[in-house]
């Protein structure tokens, strides 16, 4: 039986996390989703050694505490160690991609305009996993 992956989102747009949990299921049915809304809401999810997702999506641009923010933060919680965290922003900058890595991001991805570019830059990144 094929495993089923663990996706964190912490996105604050609405609309942004609808589009994401569509082209979830356009890829697989088997998978499991939670949401935060912002960077505080998702560490208080995350402080929790019983919550360990095999992807994380961060976007940078959210109230309270942004991506940058909560980037490094994530990365102190040991637990979190083999998952992966992909920045998740509409900002396409060459410095906000690197300061990212730099903080610890696995990798950057620009939310692309359309459904399917999605579903096919998420099929891409779980199966490299």
């Amino acid at each position: 039986m094929k495993k089923k992956n663990s996706f964190f989102l912490i996105d604050d747009d609405l609309d942004d996390q609808e589009v994401f949990e569509m082209a979830l299921q356009r890829i697989d049915s088997n998978y499991s989703l939670s949401v935060a809304h912002d960077g505080v809401e998702g560490l208080q999810k995350l402080t929790s050694d019983d919550f360990v997702p095999d992807f994380i999506f961060l976007d940078i641009n959210m109230p309270r505490m942004d991506g940058m923010q909560c980037l490094p933060e994530l990365r102190k919680l040991k637990h979190l160690r083999q998952s992966r965290i992909i920045m998740y922003s509409t900002t396409n900058d060459d410095r906000v991609r690197e300061a990212s890595q730099q903080l610890g991001a696995d990798e950057f991805m620009v939310k692309p305009s359309r459904l399917n570019l999605l579903v096919s830059q998420l099929t891409r990144i779980i199966e490299k996993h």
